[in-house]
């Protein structure tokens, strides 16, 4: 049996933080699907066309790790994809209370659902989408909060 894995988010953008986790968690898994989900409550900055291609550019040379989308519940997905664990990132204690509650609910609809935490390491703790994604809504220099390999443009820049 393959161990297989979905990270979950909306990755607008990607940062250093996720690229650590998946290729540490890359390490534990046969298959990583890393998967863009839809929320309603976020003003997306990237199109989600535009998100895939950032996050296969960072994965280019792994064909372990899959990018794709979703809307809908998280275990809905896992259950099409034959995936039998959620892997998330945890920079601060808040992070393991809320997550820790969605991994509960997610384990009570489906059983055959785990999820694992990867602690987000000492140098990426402050480092979080919202954040990236203001610095460049206002026009600053966020290359060092996101992969190397991504060809990002600052979308404000660019306009």
């Amino acid at each position: 049996m393959n161990k297989i894995a979905v990270f979950p988010g909306s990755f607008d953008p990607f940062t250093v933080g996720h690229e650590s986790i998946v290729n540490r968690a890359s390490k534990l898994f046969d298959k990583i699907y890393i998967a863009i989900g839809y929320n309603a409550q976020k003003d997306a900055l990237f199109s989600l066309d535009d998100r895939i291609k950032f996050i296969n550019q960072v994965f280019d040379d792994n064909p372990a790790i899959e990018v794709t989308h979703f809307e809908g519940l998280t275990i809905d997905l896992c259950k099409k994809l034959n995936a039998n664990y959620i892997l998330r990132g945890l920079r601060t204690s808040a992070d393991f209370e809320y997550e820790r509650a969605i991994a509960q609910v997610n384990k009570a609809m489906y059983h055959g659902i785990d999820t694992v935490f990867f602690l987000t390491m000492p140098e990426h703790t402050p480092i979080n989408s919202s954040i990236v994604r203001d610095i460049l809504r206002h026009g600053g220099d966020a290359s060092r909060f996101i992969p190397a390999k991504m060809n990002i443009k600052n979308p404000i820049k660019n306009k």
